[in-house]
């Protein structure tokens, strides 16, 4: 059995939804759902209303996402009794989520109200599946997808549920469910953080040993480079589990990072499709290797980098240890890493600490702050024994200043570190020089 996840621009307006109902016809599977593209961000919006106390904004809110709700109910259903149905379903979302305009707001409200976008469009979706005869059942998410007091998922909860809620409806010819959304270790309504719909597609597979985990979005697969910031693009056919990660992290927004983790370990391939060109190809992860290939470039924006230099580094132990944990201490992640013998440069992507870590960082060097920075990463086939492959690197970024250079962390990527005014012009002088023989 397969598993296909839409994303939210994939079930976007009635007319998607109708297209992803024709995707979905045919051979048994399962079907996550994202909410409808910006209604999580409404809700994020009447949140945040009601964080400062003021109904009246949220309430306003409300009523401009619940009428434009109904304008796709009008377009989506063809008979009346459905119409009704799916009016009914969506009075009762936004008539709870109302109620949260009454008492105090927590975080805990805050995930609740935040799961109702994917309550929505899976309920809307089986309401129309239903309608056309197709026999579809609903998985709730909230039934099976659990975190644990680490706010991991639970894969031994996750694969007992989900099974036991596939038994009870075996006779079904598609299962929907919502992606995004879960409990956590005390019952109470979480959620897998931004993102995280291919993440619930990627637990779902591995929770039933899947076939295939397809995600579906508005992009023919994962490209070559930034589109939005290079010319003459084109989709990669495939891709090893890694490389993918690396390209996630580095900034291609097709994936989310987490999500093929799962998938990794259980070896169950993640196919990249477009919803808008369903014959594509689009980008198939495995656990397959392309010998000797540069497959990908990305970027990774809002970067800081910070260099501390010291003359009792030289030759002393234990300096190394100090500066990272100055980093652990204020809970910010490191990025890229380059040494030298008598200073370090480290990048991070998280500010909020950064006057706090200077100032300790102080007592133990000279500290050089670089703002408004990004992080270009190559990603491919790059053991250190396949030669000529940093040369060409080099070479397509030798217009461009670098500030810092890593590898060797990875077999499957290459880290620049470049301002971001360069951005541009570095990116499309590493896809002419490496991928389109310029």
């Amino acid at each position: 059995m397969k598993v296909l996840k839409f994303g939210g621009t994939s079930v976007g307006s009635a007319q998607r939804m109708k297209n992803v109902a024709k995707l979905i016809a045919g051979e048994r599977k399962i079907v996550v759902l994202s909410a409808m593209s910006g209604t999580t961000n409404s809700l994020v919006e009447i949140s945040d209303y009601l964080y400062k106390r003021n109904p009246d904004g949220a309430n306003e809110i409300i009523n401009r996402l619940s009428m434009k709700y109904m304008e796709h109910i009008e377009e989506l259903y063809g008979t009346e009794e459905y119409k009704q149905k799916a009016k009914e379903l969506i009075k009762s979302h936004f008539d709870y989520i109302r109620t949260f305009t009454k008492d105090l707001f927590t975080l805990f409200e805050e995930k609740v109200i935040l799961a109702q976008g994917e309550l929505i469009s899976t309920g809307m979706m089986h309401l129309y599946l239903n309608e056309l005869g197709v026999n579809a059942v609903m998985i709730p998410a909230l039934d099976y997808m659990r975190t644990d007091k680490n706010a991991e998922p639970d894969p031994i909860y996750i694969k007992e549920k989900l099974t036991r809620l596939l038994n009870e409806h075996k006779d079904a010819d598609l299962y929907i469910t919502q992606g995004y959304i879960c409990r956590n270790a005390y019952g109470e309504i979480d959620n897998l953080q931004r993102g995280g719909s291919d993440y619930s597609a990627s637990l779902v597979g591995a929770a039933i040993g899947a076939e295939e985990i397809q995600i579906w979005t508005d992009i023919d697969g994962m490209h070559n480079n930034d589109p939005r910031f290079v010319e003459g693009t084109s989709p990669v056919r495939q891709l090893h589990f890694d490389e993918a990660a690396e390209l996630a992290y580095f900034g291609a927004k097709i994936l989310h990072p987490t999500c093929i983790l799962p998938a990794k370990l259980n070896n169950i391939p993640v196919r990249l499709l477009n919803t808008m060109q369903p014959d594509a190809p689009g980008t198939l992860i495995s656990n397959v290797m392309e010998k000797g290939k540069i497959k990908a470039v990305a970027a990774k924006d809002n970067i800081t980098s910070i260099k501390i230099k010291s003359g009792r580094m030289l030759l002393a132990t234990g300096f190394l240890r100090k500066v990272f944990e100055i980093f652990e201490n204020h809970q910010t992640p490191i990025d890229m890493v380059t040494t030298s013998e008598v200073g370090v440069s480290v990048t991070i992507d998280n500010r909020k600490h950064l006057e706090e870590i200077v100032d300790d960082l102080k007592k133990y060097g000279t500290v050089t702050v670089d703002e408004n920075m990004v992080i270009v990463c190559v990603v491919g086939d790059l053991e250190w024994d396949n030669i000529g492959f940093e040369a060409r690197v080099v070479q397509a970024m030798k217009d461009v200043p670098v500030r810092m250079i890593s590898y060797g962390g990875s077999n499957y990527n290459v880290s620049l570190l470049i301002k971001a005014s360069d951005k541009r012009r570095a990116l499309q002088a590493l896809s002419d020089h490496l991928f389109n023989n310029k």
